[in-house]
């Protein structure tokens, strides 16, 4: 047994229809690997149950797996709303939230959520950050002024297959916006941050209450 499999054999098992999802995923889209996935999903939904947002924003739908996830921790009432850019994901991707136990949660969108998002006119307990690499600081500074104060944003690949520390990614565009992000995040005196090395890298990041 490796120790990846010795971790997933003592995590809380993935639900079956997250685990169709997930197959679904990597035999019908061209990066499956993108899905959150077994430990990554229970995570994001214990991380929910945790913090108990009413309101959580997702930037990056992809097929749904992490949508699902964080919505199985959602109390009564509460809502997710998630953005997807890529218009070709959507017959795929809706059918899988529509189908699961917790579409009443989730509201689906195919649009940019750097324009998108503000338009909700909704402030925000919680952000899932999972979107365009190139983008993440400016999807941040969207994201922190619709998250109220002592609101948690996670954000997705901030380790970036290691790409962070490899001289040979210097140039690479999606590298770029990764180390410009968590350099970034690393100075704002708005937050709390910490990186966690989990899968592809998973930042915590509280917006603070006060600033001093």
């Amino acid at each position: 047994m490796t120790l990846d499999e010795y971790i997933l054999a003592h995590t809380e098992p993935e639900p079956d229809y997250l685990y169709r999802l997930w197959r679904a995923t990597n035999l019908h889209t061209v990066h499956g690997r993108m899905a959150s996935g077994h430990l990554q999903g229970r995570l994001l939904k214990m991380l929910v149950e945790m913090i108990r947002p009413k309101t959580i924003l997702e930037v990056g739908t992809f097929s749904g797996y992490s949508a699902i996830s964080m919505a199985e921790g959602l109390p009564d009432g509460g809502r997710l709303y998630t953005f997807e850019i890529n218009d070709e994901m959507e017959d795929f991707t809706r059918s899988w939230i529509e189908g699961s136990s917790v579409a009443d949660k989730i509201e689906f969108f195919i649009g940019d959520a750097l324009l998108e998002a503000p338009k909700l006119g909704i402030m925000f307990d919680m952000a899932f950050i999972d979107g365009d690499k190139r983008t993440y600081r400016e999807t941040y500074e969207m994201v922190m002024r619709i998250l109220r104060p002592g609101g948690f944003i996670l954000a997705d690949n901030t380790l970036w297959d290691g790409h962070v520390v490899d001289h040979a990614y210097d140039h690479d565009r999606q590298t770029q916006g990764i180390e410009t992000f968590n350099d970034y995040v690393a100075r704002d005196p708005r937050v709390e941050q910490l990186i966690l090395p989990l899968r592809d890298g998973l930042t915590l990041i509280r917006k603070k209450e006060f600033i001093v």
